[in-house]
């Protein structure tokens, strides 16, 4: 099959689907692989690499390709030079994604890698969203680390005492953690909240301390199912209230924040707010890594370090995984070469199954419609 790795389009993104080592691969396994002259370049892939590594270099993927493998959905003119029947695996923000129909009218099979279903554990080698979240999380802090105008660890200077910073963490999924580990490191005190009662053990495995919101019964159980599914839930009027209360405390008294929340196919939930802002001290630091989706902290902006009257400093940075491309693009190359190796059989011919638990997740469009389901 001619597998194609095109340059992304998307503004800011830097990563690429294919490194030489997935390359490798591929060709091994008796697969034509076409990279678009310049590809990996902002992710210091360099054309020579993949060259060596058995790849083609071409100008132009779309119209050559049989599967195209993409770190960010094509988008405009690019979706209509696909031929009919070409396989698109890549990220293609679904729910909000308003080309889908375009997809389905060129008759392209569209895998979204974002749907995968991540209690399965042969999956978790696939799971993109665990990945790409891991760097994110650990690069946020130190994002903020750059932007904050004290050290994390406490100092024992002749002049003084400097005491460790203080860092609360909003959101305790896979880039949650990675941020409390990060913090922990650089010296500071962390304090964390989720709305998965479970993640209290996580947190304070990582040395951190739980910011602990009470729940009634209904409450307990729907966190469980969330627990169970791998994403977050949408919680009543009063814990919203009782969470409004802690955090409120805990942020103003924050010398740094870092909020993670979000919830697919929604906009990200509001976590904080500019009344809250306003309460923190000068020079305080706040990364929205939701920003993209809505933001969980009112006042943040897309692309933008915000600063507030009262001398916060509010990160909107999109895409931090495209901070670290190099290892990002690697990660997230393993993750879908591990996914398209279901899509052939052991003598590398095309067998999409329907049935699959995986395929048939992560397939939004196929035989001319949208099969996702976004009501």
């Amino acid at each position: 099959m001619h597998i194609g790795i095109p340059a992304e389009t998307v503004t800011g993104e830097t990563r690429v689907a294919a490194t030489p080592d997935t390359v490798k691969k591929l060709v091994a396994g008796g697969h034509t692989v076409l990279v678009q002259h310049g590809a990996g370049v902002r992710a210091s892939y360099i054309d020579s690499a993949y060259e060596q590594a058995g790849a083609v270099l071409i100008d132009d993927v779309y119209t050559n390709a049989q599967m195209l493998l993409t770190v960010r959905a094509p988008q405009g003119d690019a979706i209509k030079r696909l031929n009919a029947g070409t396989i698109v695996v890549g990220m293609f923000d679904p729910y909000r994604n308003p080309e889908l129909d375009t997809f389905a009218t060129q008759h392209v099979a569209a895998y979204a890698l974002e749907l995968l279903p991540r209690t399965l554990s042969r999956a978790q080698n696939m799971d993109v969203l665990s990945s790409q979240s891991n760097l994110a999380g650990y690069k946020a802090v130190l994002m903020a680390a750059n932007e904050y105008q004290r050290p994390f660890p406490m100092f024992m200077t002749s002049a003084g005492t400097v005491k460790p910073a203080r860092v609360v963490i909003m959101g305790v999924g896979v880039a949650g953690l990675q941020a409390i580990a990060t913090a922990r490191r650089l010296g500071a005190v962390v304090e964390a909240t989720d709305l998965r009662p479970t993640a209290k053990d996580q947190v304070e495995s990582l040395g951190g301390k739980w910011l602990d919101v009470p729940m009634s019964p209904e409450e307990q159980e729907k966190a469980k199912q969330a627990a169970a599914s791998g994403y977050a839930w949408m919680p009543g009027e009063q814990y919203i209230k009782d969470q409004a209360v802690i955090v409120d405390k805990a942020v103003a008294n924050a010398d740094i924040v870092i909020t993670t929340a979000l919830i697919p196919g929604r906009n990200a939930p509001r976590l904080i707010r500019a009344e809250t802002v306003a309460k923190m001290k000068p020079g305080s630091v706040i990364l929205d890594m939701a920003v993209e989706t809505g933001g969980n902290v009112e006042g943040s902006v897309v692309g933008e370090t915000v600063s507030t009257p009262n001398g916060v400093r509010i990160i909107g940075t999109p895409n931090i995984p495209s901070t670290l491309a190099a290892q990002s693009s690697a990660l997230y190359a393993n993750n879908v070469f591990n996914f398209i190796s279901t899509l052939f059989d052991k003598e590398g011919h095309l067998e999409l199954n329907a049935e699959d638990e995986i395929q048939k997740a992560l397939l939004v469009t196929h035989g001319g419609q949208v099969l996702l389901k976004r009501g």
